[in-house]
């Protein structure tokens, strides 16, 4: 996980996620709408997961 990829994570957690799939941009869009710690977290946790 490079630092501009967790920047990114932390600013929009939605763009981060873009390469991962569309199940986990809904799924981190879903969790920023309601509220930006949620959307951030999620973000963090599928860039971190090596299986992805």
């Amino acid at each position: 996980m490079s630092f501009w990829r967790v920047l990114l994570s932390i600013l929009c957690p939605p763009l981060a996620v873009l390469d991962k799939g569309c199940g986990s941009i809904l799924i981190v869009f879903l969790l920023w709408l309601c509220g930006w710690v949620p959307g951030v977290i999620a973000a963090l946790v599928i860039l971190n997961n090596p299986k992805s």
